[in-house]
């Protein structure tokens, strides 16, 4: 029976990301600073409802 593609990263995809996101960390151009406004964002995209009916979804540490 022949292979089926799967689309998608697979595990060695998955390994490289991790890797660049581990060596951008380490050479200074993922800081927390970053880290934190990437989430409060992905926040209100998810959450865009809540961010209409006027909750704050800026993530302060």
């Amino acid at each position: 029976m022949a292979a089926r593609y799967r689309p998608g990263i697979g595990i060695v995809g998955l390994i490289y990301i991790v890797i660049g996101v581990f060596v951008a960390w380490d050479q200074g151009y993922i800081g927390t600073e970053l880290v934190r406004r990437v989430a409060s964002a992905l926040l209100a995209i998810v959450l865009w409802f809540l961010v209409l009916l006027g909750v704050d979804m800026h993530i302060d540490a």
